[in-house]
Formats: structure tokens, C-alpha cells, sequence
């Protein structure tokens, strides 16, 4: 059975702002700088068109740094391939994302949504993982999305800080 959750980033700015950031490979240089605090990251791919922003992102997490339940299914260290797609701008800008680690005994999905409001702008993430084990596989998607959560409002620090120096 798969678990569900939302999140969303509120930002002073507006949509086309919040926007312009994610078509800056400079503010994705940037976050994935700051997020090597935490794992050796990386980008695979970027790519801006009329089509919208596409984005490939790899995290290594080391299998020592892993919960003792996720050492129990991943046998190395954890690959995750993050592909982010976004529409051409608009209001709202709507998104799509997956993560997969090879091997790993399910998935992550979501959905993104960026929209304005009127103290600037949300960018909402409804988010489902889904593992496919019996007895261990709901206590999975549980710390898959909570620690999602945390990459999430990481990231929205991260680009409330870039944005502010623009």
C-alpha cells in the first residue's frame, strides 16, 4: 500500500521569480553545492526549452549513514536518480518528478505545483512511495517521506537564500 504526502515551500516572491530561479543552472549549481553537505550529489542533466525545465540529479547516501531498516534492503550505498520535469512558465507552473535507486525495492514519485498567493508564491510537492516488501515495507515509505520532508525544506531554504541574493 502506498503512502502519501504533501509539502509546501512559501516564498516571498513571485511565481515568475521563483520561476526564473529553476531555469538558472547557476541556482542548481548552487543547491546542489549545499546539499553536498549532507551527500555527494550531483547533476546528470539540465536542459531549458519552450517545452519547460528538465533536470536529471544524482544523491549518493553512503549505506553506513542509511537507518538500520534501510540496511537491511540496500546492501551498498544508495543511488538515487531524481528526473524533474516543469512546464513552460505559467500560473500556476505545474511538474512531475521520480526518484529510483537501482535495485530498490520500490518508488517515489510526485507532483509539483507552483502557484501565486498573495504574499508571493507556493510551490507545493504531493509526493507517493511505494515498497514493495511485506512486513517492512510501510515502515519504509514512512522514513522515505519523512526524510523527504527534510530534503524538501532544505532545498526551499536554499532557494529563499539564492533568491534573496539575486
Amino acid at each position: 500500500m502506498a503512502r502519501r504526502i504533501d509539502y509546501s515551500a512559501r516564498y516571498k516572491y513571485t511565481p515568475k521569480e521563483v520561476y526564473g530561479a529553476f531555469t538558472d543552472r547557476d541556482y542548481w549549481d548552487a543547491r546542489i553545492e549545499e546539499m553536498r553537505k549532507y551527500s555527494e550529489n550531483h547533476i546528470e542533466h539540465f536542459e531549458v526549452s519552450d517545452d519547460g525545465i528538465d533536470i536529471v540529479l544524482h544523491h549518493i547516501l553512503p549505506r553506513s549513514e542509511l537507518p538500520e531498516i534501510a540496511q537491511t534492503v540496500m546492501k551498498k550505498d544508495m543511488v538515487i536518480t531524481r528526473k524533474e520535469s516543469y512546464t513552460p512558465f505559467g500560473d500556476p507552473t505545474t511538474g512531475t518528478y521520480e526518484a529510483s535507486i537501482p535495485a530498490g525495492p520500490g518508488s517515489l514519485t510526485g507532483t509539483m505545483k507552483l502557484f501565486a498567493t498573495d504574499t508571493g508564491c507556493t510551490f507545493r510537492t504531493s509526493s507517493e512511495a511505494k515498497v514493495y516488501l511485506p512486513f517492512i515495507g510501510g515502515k519504509l515509505e514512512q522514513l522515505m517521506l519523512v526524510n523527504l520532508i527534510d530534503l524538501f525544506r532544505a532545498e526551499a531554504e536554499i532557494t529563499e537564500n539564492w533568491l534573496s541574493q539575486q
